[in-house]
């Protein structure tokens, strides 16, 4: 599914989201999951745009199933977005654009 979207893993999810300066939005994804697929452009998007402002990357939870399940994440897409080593939102589920822009908003300003 990789766009241009960075992937992390189990291995490397510490030390590029935990210790990040910045605000890092980790979408929790599978390659089997529909509503995921539509999600990642809406997230490729955003990335983009607020390239400053907030890191977007993607874990897939078949691959990395350790982070997964140490952050609870039982559905998916869940989007948690973590600051200074820890979750500060969550969004659980495919959301339009404009909704995710509102909810987000306070890391894309």
């Amino acid at each position: 599914m990789a766009g241009s979207l960075r992937s992390v893993t189990d291995k490397t999810f510490a030390g590029e989201v935990l210790t990040s300066g910045k605000p890092v939005l980790v979408d929790f994804w599978a390659e089997w999951c529909g509503p995921c697929r539509l999600v990642a452009p809406v997230l490729e998007a955003l990335a983009a745009e607020h390239t400053g402002k907030i890191t977007i990357v993607q874990l897939n939870v078949d691959e990395n199933p350790r982070t997964a399940a140490e952050y609870d994440v039982r559905s998916i897409p869940t989007l948690n977005v973590y600051r200074d080593g820890k979750v500060v939102k969550t969004v659980i589920g495919a959301r339009p654009r404009h909704v995710l822009e509102e909810e987000l908003g306070e890391f894309l300003r």
